[in-house]
């Protein structure tokens, strides 16, 4: 049996299927929608986010083309973590693909290793993450007002 949830993430909404077993459907259900809430919860966090696999090629490359431009960016690596197929799964529900990487930027998935080459060749990356950052730096200096 299948259950479908949909949850918002990068200001649209989208469709997470979970296949429910017979004995942990519950924990299984829960525990899927921890890690799409955790997974949200970094890309809300994070100008740049790269779900990645240490051994992955074009993750490798990905991180590089962020860090030949000194831009920061937040690696997650599926492969060390016990429950990074999981991650990968709720990832494939999230942007439609399971490969790695699979790059955010401003909380919106901009795709694999190859299109973020191509934003950067054509001038769209930088202003991506120039745009985060700045609107990031802007939140901060937001004055407190008290009731």
């Amino acid at each position: 049996m299948a259950l479908t949830r949909f949850s918002k993430l990068s200001g649209r909404w989208v469709r997470l299927y979970f296949r429910m077993g017979n004995s942990t459907s519950t924990t299984a259900d829960l525990s899927n929608v921890a890690v799409a809430n955790q997974i949200q919860e970094t890309i809300s966090d994070n100008c740049v986010v790269i779900f990645s696999k240490t051994t992955c090629s074009y993750c490798n490359m990905a991180k590089k083309l962020f860090r030949d431009m000194n831009v920061n960016y937040r690696s997650f690596e599926l492969d060390t973590y016990e429950n990074g197929n999981q991650f990968q799964d709720v990832l494939h529900q999230m942007t439609g693909g399971r490969t790695v990487p699979r790059i955010f930027i401003n909380g919106t998935f901009v795709g694999g290793a190859t299109d973020t080459q191509r934003l950067h060749r054509d001038g769209r990356l930088l202003p991506l993450v120039h745009q985060c950052q700045m609107q990031r730096s802007r939140s901060l200096e937001q004055p407190c007002s008290l009731p």
